[in-house]
Order: C-alpha cells, then structure tokens, then sequence
C-alpha cells in the first residue's frame, strides 16, 4: 500500500497522475470525435448516393419496358456512372432492383463507409444505404380544359397565343401516353354561355324562362338595342315576341342551373333529374364554340382547338362546372371513367378576366361579386369531390379567386404577357407526363 500512498501522494505524483490519466483519456475522446466526424462523412455520402440511385431509377423508367436481367445490367451502369468520387465501399450486389407492381421500379443500395478516425475506437466500417422508388409510364389521366373564350382574348394576341399553347399541351400528353386513351381530354369553350351541341330533344336540356328572355321587342334604346328581357321590354312601353323553341333558334348553348341558398346546382356535379337541376336553355347570342366531351382523338382536340373564337362577358363558374361535368360519368357527359387509383382527374382553368356576368347578376362589362362568389363555391365543390385543380390567370383576372381555386398554391399561375401561356402549359404538362419519385 505504501507504493501506492507515494504514488498518488506529493506534487510529483499528482503530475504525473495528470499525465497517466490525460493519456488514458484521449484515447476515447479522440475517437469520440472522429466518430462523429466519420459519421458526419458517412452521412454526406449517403446523400450523394442518394442522389445517384434517384438519377438511376429516373433514367431506367425512361427505358421501360426492361427484364429483370437488363435492369440489373444497365442499372449497374447508370449507378456506377452517376455515384462519382465515393468513400463508399459498394459491390454491383449491393444494388438491387424490383419491380414491386406493375409500373414501378424499386432500387436499394447498400454499401459500407470506411471511417478515416474513428477506427480508434474498433468501428472498421459504416453501413450506408438509401431506396427509391419510381413510376414509370402515365396513369391514366382525363384531363378537362376550361378555356375562356370571352371578347378580352381578341386583345394583346392571347386567342393566338392560347391556342398555340394548348396544341402543345395536347402533343406534350399524347406522346406520355403509352396506350391509345390513357390520356383522354375534354375542350370546355366558355363566355356567359357553354354550348353543349345539344337539341330541344335533349332530356337534361330545359326550356325554363326561354320566352322570357329569348324574343323580340318592338322598342329599342337610343343606341337601337331592343329592349331585353320580356321584363324590360314590357317596362319600356314595348310588346314582346318570344322565339320559338326549336332547333332553328336553340342551338345547344345553356346557362347557369337553379341556384338557392340550400341547392346550389349551379355549383354542383348533381345529375340532372328534374326542372331544378336540368340545363335552362338560352340561344348563343355570342359565338362560343361547342365543347368536346373527353376524348383520345388528337386530330379532333386540335380541331376543336382551332374553332375557339373570342366573344362574349365572362363567367368563369359555368365553364368550370361543365370543365367538372366531363370528368365524371353521369348525365350530361358520360364519356368519362368511374373513379380508380390508377386514374387522376384533372381540370386545366384558364382565363383572362374578372367574372363580369351570370344567369343572375352582373353587365358584362364590370366586375361581378357575386358571380366571383359563385365560381369559389364551385371550385371548392370540384376538390371536395377529388378533382385536382390547375389555373391561369392571364393579365387580367380575379388573382386571390383563381389562387385558392388551385389545389395547391404551386398550380396557380399568374401569366402578365400571352406569350407566356406556352410556357406555362409546357410545364403543366411536364408535370403531368413526367416520372415522380414516390419517396
């Protein structure tokens, strides 16, 4: 015991305790830190390998169709080519390649980091990992085009520029496409008014106040306007002449269904049963085009493309409603699908205006409250109901209604110059047709 008494006794002793004990000490300190700092590197290249496997699975998706074995190759190739300057030691085994489900790719890299300082401490490697996961090829898509075709997009070349742009949306889709109707789309023309092609044969189609408001009136305005509807025209002194319902002067054009504060049919998908919810006729006073029910018929959306004409006020509720009606398969369009997983349902909003005119309210030449308030009804019922929704506002237009229409704030755009709209399209289309990493 007396050794140990003087060991640990007197000045010298104490130093060179210090001494005994800091040389003990640093030894795991030391690989503590290197621990941490080997761990740090392990991390930092991880997030490299990362990014190698995701470039990997995004550039086999793009070789779709392969076999196992052809994916095991060029999937080595791809990775090893991508990894670059590693401290990562990684055998071709440890990359492995799935396809979990049909049009999917599932890739999972496993290596080992060998550790610069921390082997002090007996740590002789870090595994490393990462996974991804890609789909490739297109879901089934339907896709609804609600295009504002209203007097406005005469100005500044937005028609010209909007049509161009949608041809490339369309060439953008079909060419994603990796069979005939993945991708099916609907053109939905709009101003006050949808034309919906239809006849007075039609059972979702209803006569309503037609001799109210489609007639003559044998007074006009000092500007030589006759005096409109039969309610104006019988103030003003005049005698009212209804048009005839017929074919001749309906031609398939309609307005805004019945609205109350509890039945918004306006707003709403419902089928068309009854007088509330069927379509109230009117004559196309304005030209608007006729829409086109979803279709995979290129030549014929590009047509339709072509018929777009400017004319007409504004409502931008009636052309996303019908934009919504395309999308699902009850009356008064049947072309679309039931509802799957594999199946997403998308409007495409674009319009360059305030909502100036609906069934009920507004001039046509100045903004609408309460038509703006009809259009944020109807687009919060369409995402309730699942649909996911995009849009545009070129120039001019109601910016705060459009952004919250959109079912995320990244799928407003706000277009300041027409030739912009190709642009804008391209990248939606993009987004459409491209390969997303699911993880």
């Amino acid at each position: 015991m007396s050794i140990f008494r003087r060991f640990w006794s007197g000045k010298k002793g104490r130093s060179g305790n210090v001494a005994i004990i800091f040389a003990i000490a640093i030894i795991p300190i030391v690989g503590g830190i290197g621990a941490a700092i080997d761990y740090s590197m392990a991390n930092s290249n991880r997030a490299s390998m990362q990014k190698a496997l995701d470039a990997t699975a995004l550039a086999l998706a793009k070789l779709m169709p392969l076999t196992l074995t052809e994916l095991d190759t060029k999937g080595w190739q791809i990775f090893s080519a991508s990894i670059g300057a590693m401290k990562v030691s990684l055998p071709q085994s440890g990359l492995v390649i799935t396809t979990p489900a049909t049009g999917k790719i599932r890739l999972t890299a496993n290596g080992h980091y060998t550790p610069q300082i921390s082997g002090l401490l007996g740590i002789q490697t870090f595994p490393v990992s990462a996974n991804t996961e890609v789909q490739w090829g297109l879901k089934k898509l339907e896709l609804a085009l609600a295009l504002d075709n209203t007097g406005s997009m005469a100005e500044d070349n937005k028609m010209t520029e909007l049509k161009k742009a949608s041809k490339n949306l369309l060439t953008t889709l079909k060419n994603a496409a990796k069979n005939p109707g993945d991708v099916k789309v609907a053109v939905i023309p709009f101003n006050t008014l949808v034309n919906t092609g239809e006849n007075t044969s039609t059972t979702w189609i209803k006569k309503g106040d037609w001799d109210n408001k489609e007639g003559n009136c044998n007074r006009s305005d000092r500007w030589g306007n006759e005096y409109t509807p039969k309610s104006v025209c019988n103030a003003n002194g005049g005698t009212w002449t209804p048009k005839t319902f017929n074919n001749t002067n309906f031609k398939g054009c309609v307005e805004d269904r019945d609205k109350d504060p509890n039945l918004n049919y306006d707003a709403l998908d419902t089928a068309p049963t009854n007088a509330a919810t069927r379509f109230p006729a009117r004559r196309c006073t304005y030209a608007v085009a006729q829409l086109l029910p979803l279709t995979y018929d290129w030549t014929v959306l590009e047509a339709k493309i072509d018929q777009m004409q400017p004319a007409g006020a504004t409502n931008v509720t009636i052309g996303l409603v019908w934009a919504w009606h395309a999308l699902t398969p009850g009356l008064p369009l049947t072309q679309a699908a039931a509802p799957a997983t594999d199946l997403s349902k998308i409007i495409i909003l674009m319009t360059d205006g305030l909502n100036t005119q609906n069934r009920w309210d507004g001039t046509g030449y100045s903004a609408c409250t309460s038509c703006a308030a009809r259009t944020a009804v109807a687009c919060a019922n369409a995402k309730a109901a699942g649909i996911k929704i995009y849009t545009i506002r070129v120039i001019e237009g109601d910016a705060d209604i459009l952004r919250n229409c959109a079912s995320d704030p990244s799928m407003y755009y706000d277009v300041q110059n027409a030739s912009q709209l190709s642009s804008v399209f391209n990248a939606i289309g993009g987004q459409l047709a491209s390969l997303h990493l699911s993880q």
